[in-house]
């Protein structure tokens, strides 16, 4: 984790530090883990498998951010910080990005086609940043 470089976002506006609480961490891994599994069961329409594990990865971005006691209101953001909270590779946080593109497209232009690879692509991605986040300590309790 490089607080450099989040201490540079708060410094240009893209983040706010903020005290990470236990409870809000623990809510958002729990949420994220529920949804992710739901996001793998093939008997789901693709378009809801997407919007579950597009919101897992978000819900995981996140919390591994709160838990550094940083938070932005933009998802892109979100995203993006995951090579300094998690390690997380740039090709991964690709799959993010294009993912966050496709669920804007479907929520606020109609879109409904759903690319199966991304599909594949966005659960495996955030199945490696659930495991890495699995081997975080919480923030301590409030």
């Amino acid at each position: 984790m490089n607080k450099v470089e989040l201490n540079s976002l708060v410094r240009i506006g893209r983040l706010k530090a903020e005290p990470p609480t236990q409870n809000e961490y623990l809510g958002m891994v729990a949420a994220a883990r529920s949804r992710l599994k739901d996001a793998q069961n093939q008997d789901l329409d693709p378009d809801s498998r997407f919007d579950l594990a597009y919101g897992a990865a978000h819900r995981l971005a996140l919390a591994a951010l709160r838990r550094e006691g940083y938070r932005s209101e933009n998802r892109i953001t979100v995203f993006q910080t995951l090579v300094h909270t998690l390690g997380t590779t740039a090709a991964d946080v690709q799959i993010f990005l294009q993912a966050h593109n496709e669920r804007n497209l479907a929520e606020y232009e109609g879109r409904m086609e759903i690319d199966e690879r991304l599909l594949d692509n966005l659960i495996r991605c955030t199945k490696t940043i659930e495991a890495a986040v699995a081997r975080l300590d919480p923030p301590s309790k409030n």
